[in-house]
């Protein structure tokens, strides 16, 4: 299944959601290498998140690069002044590819405007920052040891969908199924794809953070709902939910 669009109307400009996607656009484009691997890579060591490090609090060394194993071993770092906290933040604008980017962003357009209506501007970015947090945290408890960089606002993302999840449940996503464009309602399309994440068998997916930062947005919006809903209804006038 493929969204296509929410049958799920607002009335506010997506300022923030446009804002991020820009971000995450230019920052592929424009600041991640494009045209040589070794280069993208060397760029993704020196700046991305990755799990051993911030178990650690050290950059890695060549030895657990070239090896991919965390170690207790005392060599120099490849990238010494490089923060691994600072670099948990920017991972959340980087991608592994084009077909990356363009997925996460459209999932983005496609159900972060609902989410941001009811949440307003500053408890959007919030919470896009929060699930961020979270996915990482998520990945890197399940994989400490890990020394690939973990990239991609997949994680954010998917704290959206679980606000989208908690606020929206009963409203329809027009998705793609075959040769059909089928209205599913969000509890199904959503909670299909997050039991999908568990299924996930292809190397280099970091299924874990996704599933951290969708229970995250879940978690966090639950005790918020009426609140969130009434701001809504507040924008809409009479619109039932």
């Amino acid at each position: 299944m493929f969204p296509i669009r929410d049958l799920n109307p607002t009335r506010i400009a997506p300022v923030v959601t446009i804002l991020v996607i820009g971000l995450n656009v230019a920052a592929f484009f424009f600041w991640q290498p494009q045209t040589n691997e070794e280069a993208a890579a060397e760029f993704l060591y020196e700046r991305a998140a990755v799990a051993c490090e911030l178990t650690t609090g050290e950059p890695l060394s060549e030895t657990e690069i070239v090896r991919g194993v965390c170690s207790d071993d005392p060599e120099p770092a490849v990238f010494a002044g490089k923060n691994v906290w600072l670099a948990g933040l920017a991972s959340m604008f980087f991608h592994g590819g084009l077909f990356h980017i363009l997925s996460n962003m459209w999932f983005l357009w496609i159900f972060g405007n609902n989410v941001e209506e009811a949440y307003g501007a500053a408890g959007y970015v919030g919470l896009y920052l929060a699930a961020g947090v979270a996915a990482t945290a998520t990945f890197v408890v399940l994989n400490p040891s890990e020394t690939i960089p973990l990239v991609g606002a997949s994680g954010a993302i998917a704290g959206v969908l679980g606000a989208y999840l908690v606020l929206y449940p009963a409203h329809s996503v027009l998705t793609w199924f075959l040769l059909f464009f089928v209205p599913v309602p969000a509890v199904l399309f959503l909670g299909f794809w997050f039991i999908s994440q568990f299924t996930i068998a292809e190397p280099g997916v970091a299924w874990e953070a996704h599933v951290g930062g969708f229970l995250l947005g879940m978690l966090v919006t639950l005790p918020l709902r009426a609140a969130l809903l009434r701001r809504v209804r507040e924008l809409h006038g009479q619109y039932r939910y």
